[in-house]
């Protein structure tokens, strides 16, 4: 096992999850329209619903390195150009960010568990990111490549949901912190281009 593999996708993904998106700005503001334990079962919701997408990743991408290990590498290529893409929209993405909560409707926590995860497994912008993503931190030559994908999946729901949940309880902080400090907006957004052109040049210089 390359732990050194491991620990980096540990980071990849801690700052994609700290990095604003859609995901966690909706848990945001689901916390603080509907509190703190409601947060953190759309965050639930949300990662139940990248149990599937990793589902559907381990199995398709493993048969498919198993029938030609050739294409792995156009995988791993097709990887970091949609990631340097995300990095391009990010760029050109206004650096406000926009927590407004006026408009939400309180739900209740089973609604919210619902919600977060049917929009997870219907978003399949999710699915390209994990084929995107994931394949390149295959760690190990000797485990099975499905069972690889699984720990990934694993390490990336346990570090997301940590990260989420923190945000959802303290959603209040942050979201005043958001008001008082306008340059924030912009660091996260350059936080973001480097995370994901850093991952696809990651990705582009991989030998696995």
């Amino acid at each position: 096992m390359d732990y050194d593999v491991l620990l980096t996708f540990v980071l990849a993904t801690a700052a994609l999850a700290i990095s604003p998106g859609p995901d966690n700005i909706f848990v945001l503001i689901q916390s603080m329209t509907n509190g703190k334990k409601y947060g953190v079962a759309t965050v639930a919701g949300l990662m139940t619903g990248c149990l599937v997408h990793a589902t559907l990743l381990a199995f398709g991408v493993s048969a498919i390195i198993r029938q030609n290990p050739n294409l792995f590498f156009v995988i791993k290529l097709f990887g970091a150009i949609y990631l340097f893409y995300l990095a391009f929209k990010v760029f050109n993405s206004s650096d406000d960010l926009e927590i407004s909560n006026g408009t939400v409707a309180k739900k209740s926590l089973g609604a919210l568990y619902k919600q977060g995860f049917i929009m997870n497994v219907l978003n399949p912008k999710v699915t390209i990111f994990f084929l995107a993503f994931f394949p390149g931190f295959l760690f190990s030559d000797a485990i099975n490549i499905v069972v690889q994908f699984y720990v990934l999946a694993g390490i990336f729901i346990v570090v997301s949901f940590t990260i989420f949940s923190a945000i959802a309880i303290l959603s209040g902080a942050i979201s005043n912190y958001i008001r008082e400090n306008k340059q924030l907006g912009k660091i996260l957004k350059w936080l973001q281009i480097i995370v994901f052109v850093g991952i696809g040049v990651y990705l582009l210089l991989s030998d696995k």
